[in-house]
């Protein structure tokens, strides 16, 4: 038996054969050019066409996985526009006078050896988002399509390493798992073995590359093991632990149609967070009681222009009447700060997260805001609708938000145009703003929805998107706990809900804690739904009040 030592990145056991995926190992070949302007375009088409695969790769990986997953294939689109990654390709093919595929592929060497010599981890695994990128523009320029991954059902993909683009490759009903020679924990392949929910080991040496195809394996995601023709002692202990896991997973399904309620009767919902229609059908098979949050800018991104408001409504319509009489809170536009779009026509800003983003826009471009807010209020009477505004961090903001709501609706009358007065209106709570003065807002509104994802990051002062700030990250900071129990108490007092819709709400070490404050809706990925059932049903707060007693 021959054991390999990685890094586990999704904790998963899977048992099964090597597959080995190999790539071309072709080099690029180095030609003179006399013609560097026609190089150049063939350069920027080779471009055009990666960005349009990487839009097909974010809306494949919204739909079939989720919303994290689907981001890595924006960022991409980012890099794939950076600056001086484009430049230094352009130097050499006009300086140079080489053929662009060369450009590419040198430049690529650089720039990846370069992130991969730095020290902070993040970086490092940036290495592989660089080489990704540049295989995509080398094969376009080269004629070629992409190499394909298959494998046998039930067996273990192995490679040196896999980029985020071969990973979304992987049939996640086919495959046991994968493992590969190098790889980082940080990287975004990582990120997709999670949200795919395939067993991975990552990094563990170039001895995997001296196996071969058809060998026995077991891979342990948890502890990072890979058991390569294991002895009858091991496999017996790994087949036992992939049976109690099996029956975990089955125990989970058992939890649908149950109540959300601890074992000393206390109640809470728990709703799906989603970005489009994809979705739905996971929200309906994890048995969610609502939708949370339904995140209105997806309808924005990735488009040339605004959407009308008659494609809004049939959008926000199809969601209600899929959910049917289950609640559905949409939250409006969130453009802004991580999520730019160039037609908006937004200056640039030193500090986006601090500038001009969420209601702020709606506020001051109500061309954009009022469509929305009639399409939405003409597809209240399709099913339970709620309207959630983000960012709002004064009373004078959410009085001028009832403002454009009452205007939209007067506009609707005009016309004869049905909606329901029954629709919830609420804020989410994303600043310490927000939070201290949460006393003065919940009069005016029916419920608050916290958003821990920017109220950690303002609380901390710590920008959320800089994965370099990992280490001063603290997603259990006492401040934001303090902050979190100030708002509910204050909208208690108000006879108002309080939900969460940010990561923390699926923090399954937080749940108790969010029980104990009294939070009446945890809003989360589909997945986390059955989990958190599970959580809650065992958990006892009785015993927990008879202790501080």
């Amino acid at each position: 038996m021959i054991t390999l030592s990685g890094k586990g990145v999704f904790g998963g056991i899977a048992i099964g054969r090597l597959s080995f995926f190999h790539r071309s190992a072709e080099e690029i070949s180095k030609k003179s050019v006399t013609d560097t302007a026609a190089e150049l375009a063939r350069f920027e088409d080779a471009r055009t066409v990666a960005a349009s695969e990487l839009k097909m790769l974010y809306e494949t990986a919204l739909c079939k996985i989720d919303e994290e997953s689907a981001a890595i294939f924006e960022i991409h689109g980012m890099m794939l526009e950076d600056e001086d990654y484009n430049a230094e390709i352009k130097r050499a093919i006009t300086e140079e006078k080489v053929n662009a595929e060369y450009a590419v592929g040198r430049v690529s060497k650089i720039f990846s050896e370069g992130f991969e010599a730095m020290d902070d981890p993040y970086m490092q695994a940036r290495g592989a988002d660089i080489r990704d990128i540049s295989n995509r523009l080398v094969t376009i320029l080269s004629g070629k399509t992409a190499e394909e991954i298959s494998t046998a059902e039930g067996n273990i993909v192995c490679a040196d390493d896999l980029t985020p683009s071969e990973a979304m490759q992987l049939d996640r009903d086919r495959i046991a798992a994968f493992v590969t020679a190098k790889g980082s924990a940080s990287s975004h392949t990582a990120i997709l073995s999670k949200s795919m929910g395939i067993p991975a080991v990552l990094d563990v040496g170039e001895d995997l590359l001296t196996l071969t195809d058809g060998a026995e394996a077991i891979v342990d995601g948890f502890s990072g093991k890979v058991y390569i023709s294991p002895d009858e002692e091991t496999e017996r202990i790994m087949t036992e632990r992939l049976n109690e896991e099996r029956k975990h997973r089955a125990l989970l399904e058992e939890y649908k149609g149950l109540e959300n309620i601890t074992l000393d009767g206390r109640r809470i919902e728990l709703f799906a967070n989603i970005q489009s229609l994809c979705e739905l059908p996971a929200v309906l098979s994890n048995d969610a009681g609502g939708i949370g949050l339904f995140r209105s800018e997806f309808l924005y991104l990735d488009r040339s222009d605004f959407p009308c408001e008659e494609e809004q409504f049939e959008v926000y319509r199809t969601v209600l009447e899929k959910m049917k009489d289950k609640k559905v809170i949409i939250r409006t536009l969130d453009i802004g700060a991580d999520k730019q779009v160039g037609y908006f026509g937004l200056e640039k800003e030193e500090n986006p997260a601090l500038g001009l983003r969420a209601i702020r826009i709606c506020l001051t471009r109500p061309e954009i805001f009022l469509p929305q807010l009639r399409a939405l209020l003409r597809a209240s009477v399709y099913g339970r609708l709620a309207v959630m505004c983000p960012m709002i961090c004064s009373e004078d903001e959410l009085f001028r938000v009832k403002e454009m709501i009452d205007r939209a609706k007067s506009e609707l009358k005009e016309k004869d145009i049905p909606y329901s007065e029954d629709t919830e209106f609420g804020i989410m709570i994303e600043t310490p703003a927000a939070a201290l003065i949460s006393d003065r807002l919940a009069p005016y509104v029916d419920f608050f929805s916290i958003g821990t994802n920017d109220l950690t990051q303002y609380t901390l002062a710590l920008d959320r998107q800089n994965r370099r700030l990992d280490e001063f990250f603290i997603p259990h900071h006492e401040a934001v706990m303090r902050l979190i129990k100030f708002t509910v108490d204050n909208a208690h007092s108000h006879g108002k809900w309080v939900g969460i819709c940010g990561e923390l709400g699926a923090d399954i070490e937080l749940t108790e804690k969010f029980l104990e404050m009294g939070i009446d809706e945890l809003s989360v990925s589909p997945s986390y739904i059955l989990p958190l059932r599970d959580k809650i049903r065992k958990t006892d707060l009785s015993k927990k009040k008879g202790k501080r007693k």
